[in-house]
């Protein structure tokens, strides 16, 4: 299993290049990805978003929310803002889904790396 962020599946489904897309393509074409649900909800808020990528979005498996997950979520983005760090709310509880189940993240965006630095958050490729 491995989770794409949606800094990459939106580069994926616009055709960018990159390793993350390479990643993305990999893991669909092996039938490897799962979703955190904040990112399910990141990409059904675009309004453009075709029906067609939607229907696709919501037959992908999400990963379920454990117990004291809002808690654990909360205490990594305080340690990351502690160090004067960068940690947005939905980063800090995709980073937290991941880090729960152990599965790595596909993203492109930078300001996981410090969930990698802190936290031990897994990423691919």
């Amino acid at each position: 299993m491995i989770v794409v962020d949606t800094s990459s599946f939106v580069a994926y489904l616009s055709g960018a290049k990159g390793d993350d897309v390479d990643a993305v393509d990999e893991a669909l074409l092996h039938k490897q990805v799962v979703l955190a649900p904040m990112v399910l909800t990141e990409l059904l808020s675009d309004p453009k978003l075709p029906k067609k990528i939607c229907s696709f979005l919501l037959e992908l498996p999400l990963l379920e929310i454990t117990e004291g997950f809002w808690e654990r979520a909360g205490k990594l983005r305080s340690k990351i803002l502690t160090k004067k760090l960068k940690a947005r709310l939905a980063d800090s509880l995709i980073a937290q889904i991941c880090i729960d189940h152990h599965v790595p993240l596909i993203t492109r965006d930078h300001d996981f790396r410090h969930f990698i630095q802190e936290a031990k958050l897994k990423v691919a490729p």
